[in-house]
């Protein structure tokens, strides 16, 4: 597994020196999209049980880190969305690595958003990966790469992929993450239509979906929209009532053709690698799908709209991202650009960009 930055060494100083000068540290926070979503049954601690392949893309952020003579944590955006206090998943994963560093210095984060808040992008759970890494670099000092893992997982469960980057499996609540054989650079074009949905509300809509579909009776009314947080105990339905038969299948169907592609033994594997043209497209074939839209889409049909839009504008495959507001569209060619104009043209906040693999990823965060 690749571990970048693994040969850098810790200072041997515990303490930033009381005349070391500022360090600024601006480095890139690139955002992901979901390459197909399974939701499983709730577990024990609350969680959702998931399975999906993240996918890191060229969209991102940007993070100034400045370390000082001092103490605390302060953060600075733009943007009246973006919390500045310790419910900021940043400030969460700086408090945390100072400690397992052992060190004090006041930290100034500074986040310039270019990506949809809460957008399904990933992007809060970037920013925080992303601040570890310049806060590492300003102090000169380097978490091994498991303890890294370990903050990440605890301030979130989308933060571990982009310790990895490129084309990464995730399962558990997502915070287990696998690297994968990277796909091919593929034009793409993300579309952010102005709703905001809460991935709590998504969950718990799952839920009640699920519930129906067994037998169960409804626990609980659907909730108004609102911005949410991510996949969390905060909803803590009975695994008991939300289990349908068909629940380990859809797990295990992704499973099975994420192995076929491992593999690439399996006959006619939706993801082998000598299948002509480019594979990332194959998740056409494959049918793979992000279970969040049989219920974000009828609550939200500009969204249910947007795919389908993406789709008339030539994509191959179209899905929401995550539990959405964004949607993504893939292209066999460089027709991304001409999709992304003629999609602004029709109203629809649209850009072209490309999936980064996790050799690009690692090179551009600090270029």
């Amino acid at each position: 597994m690749l571990w970048p930055f693994s040969e850098l060494h810790a200072s041997a100083s515990a303490d930033m020196p009381y005349n070391l000068p500022a360090m600024t540290v601006t480095a890139r926070s690139f955002a992901k999209i979901n390459l197909g979503l399974r939701i499983g049954a709730v577990r024990a601690d609350g969680f959702h049980e998931l399975l999906t392949v993240y996918q890191t893309i060229a969209l991102h952020d940007i993070i100034r880190v400045t370390v000082s003579c001092g103490s605390g944590i302060e953060i600075h955006c733009a943007d009246p969305r973006v919390p500045r206090d310790e419910s900021n998943t940043c400030w969460r994963i700086v408090e945390k690595a100072m400690t397992a560093l052992q060190t004090k210095a006041r930290v100034s984060i500074e986040i310039e958003k270019r990506l949809p808040v809460q957008g399904g992008l990933g992007g809060a759970s970037a920013n925080a990966v992303t601040t570890l890494l310049a806060l590492e670099r300003a102090l000169e000092k380097t978490l091994p790469a498991a303890e890294r893992l370990r903050l990440a997982a605890e301030v979130g469960s989308d933060l571990p992929l982009f310790l990895i980057g490129g084309t990464v499996l995730g399962v558990g609540r997502g915070e287990q993450v696998f690297p994968l054989e990277d796909f091919p650079a593929t034009a793409c074009v993300i579309v952010t239509p102005q709703v905001g949905v809460s991935t709590p509300n998504a969950f718990g809509q799952w839920d009640r979906l699920v519930s129906r579909a067994a037998g169960s009776p409804i626990a609980s009314k659907t909730k108004p929209r609102q911005i949410g947080r991510g996949n969390g105990p905060a909803h803590r339905p009975l695994p008991s009532a939300l289990t349908p038969l068909g629940a380990s299948d859809r797990i295990a169907g992704l499973s099975r053709e994420m192995s076929a592609w491992l593999s690439g033994s399996a006959s006619g594997a939706p993801f082998r690698r000598g299948r002509a043209g480019n594979p990332l497209l194959a998740l056409v074939r494959a049918g793979i799908k992000n279970d969040f839209e049989q219920v974000v889409f009828p609550d939200y049909p500009e969204l249910s709209e947007g795919k389908c839009a993406l789709e008339r504008a030539g994509a191959k495959y179209a899905s929401l991202s995550g539990s959405g507001s964004t949607l993504y569209g893939l292209f066999a060619s460089k027709a991304a650009a001409a999709a992304a104009m003629k999609l602004r043209k029709q109203g629809w906040a649209a850009q072209a960009t490309v999936t980064l693999a996790r050799r690009q990823y690692w090179s551009r965060i600090f270029k």
